[in-house]
């Protein structure tokens, strides 16, 4: 009796399993069958570019993805071109070249005002800001890259370290000049100073968010309903930007069937973008198309003194960010046996070498727009994600070039008001972490000026940031914490006197006992 009784249950409970899994079976069946329905009735995808960004006014924000030519939206631009929309406010890292990108909106005169990082090789943009007829909103590179993300998650507000000390926080950046331009000075608008707050006895800056009522970004590839993948480092802006839109336009070059993709490789749900079009004729165009030579690296003598004695501080394992410029070289010239990982602000880590002509990539660029190639172990990410690293000092050691450097270690490097502007690009926010601060530069500017000085006459990158700073005559320590104190000159170069190096430097330093010889050993 008690085995049959047993057996009843057992027989009642498979009886159950069984009419759950054909309850089962009819769900997934729906669920199919409304899937197909859901895809096909709900697609995002429409039919042009020109259709895209119809709804566009005059006086909207937009904001746009790419760093430098790389990861561009080429056809939703040139529909807005084609559209002649004016007074709009673009918010970018910077306005591509004079005649690609968003430098095609500043020479027809679309754009008002632009919120950017870098105004880089781009003439006509340096030339609008200066002349007074364009408003430009400098931001630093990874603040504005938070700025958008913040604007896509709700966050109305943020506190940074970055640009503590400088313009972008007092307030005394020019936003726009009147019609007599720089040369008059005649200014039109300045920028309004940010609030600041201590945290941990550290000062920090507050920025508010960016919201734009239209987002334009490229990728490599959706499905229908917007799901979005990128390739290579095309990626960087492109998915904060994407966020930060009331309407988020993609644009692709490939378009898939929804469940084609697999969930595990989106890099941006589809809740984020609204409109998606297949691009056509794509150009992408390089702006540094750079090669490997295969032989030596032929560097002025000088200059290779400075890269070589960079490179010695340098140790096994590091995560390091190099500038442009002369910082580029010195992973060149690594001591045997130190590996290390090179973080580019973007979203790569672990740069290889320049490419052989047959595997240059335009989606595969450094900071400095050059073409690269990864080594085994690289990653990619988006922009916000690659300054999240630099302020959350992951970053071992920063290599950047110099305008100025001061006595307690201010650091000057990204304009000359009225006659140069560059832009600060990520600088400010590479500095204001915990990480090494390494600057190399050539010890006099031209005419024999003193770039080492008492106090920066330049705008400052950061305040009290630099840790070390080697010319082609020595190599001096700061102190940036605590009281000021006077710089160290640690080692000298092998072909000059403590004399010519006093009266090469503008201001007072200690020396080291003893004092080494550059590359002596």
């Amino acid at each position: 009796l008690w085995i049959c009784s047993r057996a009843l249950v057992l027989l009642q409970a498979m009886r159950a399993v069984v009419r759950a899994a054909g309850r089962l079976e009819v769900r997934f069946s729906l669920l199919q069958r409304c899937g197909r329905s859901f895809s096909t009735s709900s697609s995002k995808v429409v039919s042009s570019a020109d259709e895209a960004v119809k709804d566009i006014k005059d006086g909207a924000t937009v904001c746009v993805g790419g760093f430098g030519l790389c990861g561009i939206p080429e056809n939703l631009l040139a529909a807005v071109k084609k559209s002649g929309v004016k007074n709009l406010t673009a918010v970018s890292n910077n306005a591509g070249v004079d005649d690609f990108g968003l430098g095609q909106l500043l020479q027809t005169g679309q754009v008002k005002r632009m919120i950017a990082s870098y105004v880089g090789e781009n003439k006509k943009f340096e030339e609008l800001y200066l002349s007074g007829q364009l408003e430009v909103e400098l931001t630093p590179q990874g603040t504005l890259a938070e700025r958008l993300r913040c604007g896509g998650a709700g966050i109305p507000a943020f506190y940074t370290r970055t640009a503590y000390g400088t313009a972008v926080q007092e307030g005394t950046n020019v936003i726009k000049y009147g019609p007599g331009g720089a040369k008059a000075k005649d200014i039109a608008i300045m920028s309004e100073p940010r609030e600041t707050k201590k945290f941990g006895g550290k000062d920090y800056v507050m920025e508010e968010a960016i919201i734009g009522d239209y987002s334009l970004v490229k990728a490599w590839k959706a499905d229908e309903r917007g799901n979005l993948i990128w390739k290579g480092t095309s990626r960087n802006f492109n998915p904060d930007v994407a966020r930060a839109g009331k309407v988020c336009i993609a644009e692709v070059e490939e378009v898939v069937p929804v469940g084609e993709l697999s969930p595990e490789e989106i890099h941006l749900p589809g809740i984020y973008v609204h409109r998606v079009i297949k691009g056509k004729d794509y150009e992408k165009r390089i702006e540094k198309r750079t090669i490997s030579s295969g032989g030596e690296i032929k560097v002025d003598k000088r200059r290779e003194l400075i890269i070589r004695r960079a490179a010695q501080d340098l140790t096994d394992g590091m995560y390091v960010n190099l500038g442009i410029g002369m910082p580029t070289l010195v992973s060149n010239y690594l001591v045997e046996g130190v590996r290390i990982e090179l973080q580019s602000e973007n979203g790569l880590l672990g740069i290889g070498p320049y490419p052989t002509e047959d595997l240059v990539d335009p989606d595969l660029i450094n900071a400095g727009k050059e073409t690269v190639t990864m080594i085994p172990g690289s990653s990619l990410f988006s922009s916000s994600e690659s300054f999240g690293m630099v302020r959350g000092s992951k970053v071992d050691v920063t290599i950047l070039g110099a305008m100025e450097v001061a006595a307690n270690g201010d650091l000057a490097n990204w304009i000359i008001p009225g006659k140069m502007v560059k832009g600060m690009g990520g600088a400010m926010d590479l500095v204001s972490s915990e990480s090494k601060v390494l600057i190399v530069m050539e010890h006099l500017a031209k005419g024999g000026k003193h770039k080492l000085k008492q106090s920066c006459d330049l705008p400052l990158t950061g305040k009290r940031v630099v840790n070390r700073c080697i010319t082609d005559m020595g190599v001096f320590d700061f102190v940036t914490e605590g009281p000021e104190e006077l710089p160290t000159l640690l080692e000298i170069a092998p072909d000059t006197t403590l004399e010519a190096v006093k009266e090469a430097t503008g201001f007072e330093f200690k020396v080291a006992e003893p004092l080494k010889t550059m590359l002596a050993n």
